[in-house]
């Protein structure tokens, strides 16, 4: 059996599909089980639990032999919060994990995850990537690039293709990398079923560095039609973001985060990767072009 956390989200969804199609049994743990009609269909147990109920966490890991943690809470607040999900759950769950008798525990944390980081997530993601080393479990830590489904087409790509302003935080010329969660849930199953990943950090991400800009005109050759663009400056984000901290901090976060991303280095190289797994990453218009109607 392998528990999958947050299993209705872009990438436990790809996960526990793809475990599923393999012949893998599948629990899918999610705080609202009415999302989850499509996985009991396709042969999951369906769960209800959440990361911050610790009774659920030890119900959910009975008779488990790997979890697989693809939940977060960057935009959360108030009970949601980062710091009650993304560390303090987090946490319980590798517990949880432990107690249950040491299940291989595969944590799917950010590319970037540093002490030093200048977000706090991206803080917190190393924390808990400590706190797992440190539990004696047998691990396996993915850290993917920005999943393009979000990143590149919910926030840019789906305003181009209904011909509304696409907005860009800056001036959208930094690159940065997008991975197709597919991909991501690829590497999980592959690190599930191949015990070379045991106690091991993997990164992934995407076959090629876009900036905003450069995903703006993908999203264009698709319409056809020049895309209406609309820039924040950087300073109107940084001011935004500190009023919102204490209104709400998830929102804080998402900018400080657009800020580190329009100013510091984000590309990634998947050279290394590729040679050590046969991936078939996706490219930003070949997943647009299978997934988007336009």
């Amino acid at each position: 059996m392998i528990l999958i956390i947050g299993a209705t989200g872009h990438l436990g969804g790809h996960v526990a599909r793809q475990l599923l199609a393999q012949g893998h049994t599948v629990r899918a743990m999610t705080r609202e089980p009415t999302r989850a009609h499509s996985l009991r269909a396709a042969g999951a147990e369906v769960v209800r639990g959440d990361l911050r109920d610790p009774d659920s966490l030890r119900a959910a890991m009975r008779g488990v032999l790997a979890v697989v943690s693809a939940s977060h809470a960057m935009l959360g607040a108030g009970r949601n919060a980062s710091s009650r999900v993304d560390d303090e759950g987090q946490r319980a769950l590798i517990d949880a994990a432990k107690d249950a008798g040491g299940a291989h525990f595969v944590y799917t944390s950010v590319l970037g995850a540093s002490a030093t980081h200048p977000v706090d997530f991206w803080r917190t993601k190393e924390r808990i990537e400590r706190y797992l080393i440190a539990s004696g479990l047998a691990y396996t830590i993915i850290r993917p690039a920005a999943f393009m489904e979000v990143h590149a087409y919910e926030l840019i790509g789906k305003a181009v293709l209904a011909g509304k302003a696409a907005v860009l935080f800056g001036p959208g010329t930094n690159p940065k990398n997008f991975v197709a969660a597919a991909d991501v849930a690829a590497l999980v199953v592959l690190t599930i079923e191949d015990e070379r990943f045991r106690d091991a950090t993997v990164e992934i991400g995407g076959p090629e560095n876009l900036s905003s800009r450069q995903v703006v005109a993908v999203f264009e050759r698709m319409t056809g039609i020049p895309a209406r663009v609309v820039h924040l400056p950087l300073p109107v984000l940084r001011a935004v973001s500190r009023v919102a901290r204490p209104i709400h901090p998830g929102v804080s976060r998402i900018l400080q985060a657009a800020i580190v991303g329009e100013t510091t280095d984000q590309r990634f190289d998947p050279a290394p990767l590729l040679a050590r797994i046969p991936l078939k990453l996706t490219r930003l218009e070949d997943w647009a072009r299978a997934n988007v109607a336009h």
